[in-house]
Formats: structure tokens, C-alpha cells, sequence
């Protein structure tokens, strides 16, 4: 029997931390026909969740607007960090958001670059970014959505019920800044990236926490214009797009599936699309 399980042990103890066996990843949606997320009226694709008030919105931080530049949005307002996570898991997708900030900014970061995110590939309990179950989000690789930043990615790890950290990882070709910063570099060295953020190829080293910030080479569009933000979830490899323009790419991830979650992270943002659509054979 001993004999017959050590290739199963051997094969277990290989799976890095955060990666789920195939099998396992199966029952999550790859989507053949357009999927509209947000369908102009309701958050009924979502579940809300906040630090402390959960699957509570007492403060309505997520609602849909009938209105914004004549259409209808999800107003995220900022003021509590959580987010909104899709009850359904996904996968191999083009998943298409397009969003512009408000004006409400909150808290710490009342003064800050305005910021928010996509999160990928998120998996197991709600707010496993903190050990007690009581953090903002789940682990994931991060599409970030911040001024001046929007298309880094980041590693956002979390814990499991036992209290265990779970760690994903990512492959970036990159180089790095002026600072020492990784940047997105297509023609750069393959890494493999376990914690931290990796810049989109153009992100200002010069880059300000500050309220407005606005990089020489940003592509985002200036405030009070939507931005589209395109995610290509293909397999392990996962490709950022800013108004069509490919910004930063990644594969090797040990992440492939999961849920979907937009961030509330201290600044008011509205959303008129968040679509997935099927990936092009």
C-alpha cells in the first residue's frame, strides 16, 4: 500500500501552496456565450462583503445607479474595504470592465491616489486575507486599478480554515525601474513572483500616493472618462489591457479558476460594464 501511494505524496508535496488540483477546478464556468455580470439593474451576480459587517451593507457601499454619463452603473463608494464577489466561480475568459472614479474619497486614503481592483482567480472563504476570517478580500492575483497604476499585478495571498498561509504565484517577464521597482518587460527575464506587485511597463517612477496622480506615459483615460480594462484569463496566463493596449502579462499561474472580485478600497468608482466573454478559438 506504501508502495502505491508515494507516487500520490510525491505528486501532492509538488503543488506549490494556493494551487488547486485540476479536478478540483472543474465545476468553475468557462463561459461559451457572453456572460453580463452586471446586467444594468441588480448586484444579483454578487455576494457583498465588508470587514466586520461581512455579507452585511449597512452603509449601502455597493448599489446600482439608474444614471451615470446616461447609463446605468454599480456605484462602489469607497467608504469601507471589502468588495464585491461574484457567487460563481470562472475561468478561461476575456473579462471586460469599464469604469471611471467618483469624486467621494475616504479615510487614510481621503488624500491618496484613488484605488481599487479586479481580483482574480479568487479562492476559499470570504476575507481569508486575514487570519481570523475578518480580512477585505480572498487570495488571488490582482488586476490593479489605481491612479497611475492601473494594470499591476499583484499577489494577494491568504490563510486556510487552519489558520495556514496560502501563497500564489505568478511568472512576469520584467526588469526593473529606476528604483529597483519589477516592471512588465516583454522581452525581459522570466520571474517567478510569490508576494509584491509587478508595474505595468509604464508606470511613472516618479509615481506620488497622491490624490489625481497622473503618470507621462499613463494610458488610462484622465479622470471623469471611463477606462476600459480588459482581463484575458486564459488557462494559467493571464494578459492586462488599458484601452487596448496590452500593459502587463503573466502565466504560470498557480491560480486558473475561482471567483471574481471588484474591490472597495477607499475610493468611490462606478462601473457601467463587467462582462466576461468567451475566449476567441
Amino acid at each position: 500500500m506504501i508502495r502505491l501511494l508515494l507516487p500520490f505524496l510525491l505528486l501532492l508535496s509538488s503543488v506549490p501552496l494556493g494551487v488547486l488540483p485540476a479536478q478540483a477546478q472543474e465545476h468553475a464556468i468557462r463561459p461559451d456565450t457572453t456572460i453580463h455580470l452586471f446586467d444594468g439593474k441588480t448586484l444579483e451576480a454578487f455576494d457583498t462583503w465588508l470587514v466586520d459587517d461581512h455579507l452585511q451593507d449597512p452603509l449601502r457601499v455597493f448599489t446600482v445607479v439608474d444614471q451615470v454619463d446616461g447609463a446605468p452603473a454599480i456605484r462602489i463608494s469607497g467608504e469601507r474595504w471589502g468588495g464585491l464577489v461574484t457567487r460563481r466561480e470562472y475561468r478561461d475568459y476575456r473579462l471586460v470592465a469599464e469604469f471611471r472614479w467618483g469624486l467621494a474619497t475616504w479615510g487614510d486614503r481621503r488624500n491618496a491616489a484613488r484605488d481599487s481592483g479586479i481580483l482574480l482567480h479568487a479562492q476559499g472563504a470570504h476575507g481569508n486575507t486575514g487570519r481570523d476570517g475578518n480580512g477585505a478580500w480572498m487570495r488571488s492575483i490582482e488586476a490593479q486599478i489605481i491612479e497611475g497604476g492601473v494594470g499591476d499585478i499583484i499577489v494577494v495571498a491568504g490563510f486556510d480554515e487552519k489558520g495556514q498561509r496560502l501563497t500564489p504565484h505568478i511568472t512576469v517577464r520584467s526588469a526593473r525601474d529606476r528604483d529597483g521597482e519589477p516592471v512588465f518587460d516583454p522581452n525581459g527575464e522570466p520571474q517567478l513572483y510569490n508576494r509584491g506587485r509587478i508595474n505595468w511597463f509604464g508606470r511613472d517612477p516618479d509615481w506620488q500616493d497622491k490624490l489625481g496622480f497622473r503618470g507621462r506615459q499613463d494610458v488610462e483615460s484622465p479622470l471623469g472618462e471611463w477606462t476600459r480594462f480588459e482581463i484575458v484569463a486564459d488557462g494559467d496566463r493571464l494578459t492586462y489591457l488599458v484601452n487596448g493596449k496590452v500593459v502587463n502579462e503573466g502565466y504560470g499561474s498557480s491560480l486558473a479558476a475561482g471567483k471574481i472580485i471588484i474591490q472597495s478600497e477607499g475610493a468611490e468608482i462606478y462601473f457601467r460594464k463587467i462582462d466576461l466573454e468567451p475566449l476567441k478559438k
